[in-house]
């Protein structure tokens, strides 16, 4: 059976949009961070993905925000 978040692909794929649950699924999974940490980083950078790439990298999850 396949899975309906594998298959996902944000209709725009330059900004995370958290209203989105399966969205949201999507950019935990292709950052490799928890719905907080997406959250956190899109409430600090905006919700431009390069933006919160750079901001994760910056404040790996667990870490303390700068």
């Amino acid at each position: 059976m396949i899975d309906a978040t594998s298959q996902f692909r944000p209709l725009d794929p330059g900004r995370i949009n958290l209203m989105d649950p399966l969205e949201v699924q999507y950019w935990c999974r292709e950052l490799n961070c928890s719905e907080q940490d997406l959250e956190a980083a899109v409430d600090a950078a905006g919700d431009h993905i390069a933006a919160v790439r750079d901001q994760l990298e910056s404040n790996p999850p667990g870490t303390p925000p700068h």
